[in-house]
């Protein structure tokens, strides 16, 4: 988890598109919220491989959600059984999807999954948008007032981060 730390420190301090970090940070919070042993999770994880996002933050963003989601499983609970059970007009489809050949393997009928699934769904766009300010912000302020510390000038003159600079280079 350290390593994915220190990539994400250093695609923050690139020329990365702050949209493919955001896009990876909120991936990635669609895997953390949502149980991981869910159909739709192999489709986003297809996502991160396939567009062009940053892995680190989709990683460091699951680990982070994964967290969080402990926390929401109460309330993904309510909305999953808000959505599956109170919405009367919903009840012929979710009879139809259940009786349908592969997809009662997606647990779409579990509450927290349902729950979570629309709850990671609907604050999706939001995340991302947040995502890629703080990207912007954090390049525009932060990485410019850090780099004139002086002890970020004397860590960059050492000889380990000049070492661990090489090496990470040719493992990139």
């Amino acid at each position: 988890m350290v390593r994915y730390i220190f990539k994400l420190v250093r695609v923050m301090h690139s020329d990365t598109d702050p949209r493919q970090i955001a896009l990876g940070f909120a991936l990635g919070m669609i895997l953390g919220l949502t149980p991981l042993a869910s159909i739709h999770n192999i489709l986003i994880i297809l996502f991160i491989l396939v567009l062009r996002t940053n892995i680190s933050s989709a990683i460091i963003s699951w680990a982070f959600f994964s967290l969080c989601a402990v926390i929401l499983d109460p309330l993904f609970h309510q909305i999953g059984m808000a959505i599956l059970v109170k919405v009367n007009m919903l009840e012929g489809v979710w009879t139809a999807l259940y009786n349908a050949p592969l997809i009662p393997y997606t647990r779409f009928n579990n509450s927290i999954v349902m729950g979570s699934l629309i709850f990671s769904l609907v604050i999706f766009y939001p995340v991302y948008r947040g995502g890629t300010f703080l990207v912007i912000e954090y390049r525009d302020i932060f990485m410019e007032r850090l780099n004139q510390w002086k002890v970020v000038h004397i860590i960059k003159a050492s000889n380990l981060y000049k070492l661990y600079s090489r090496y990470s280079e040719l493992k990139g």
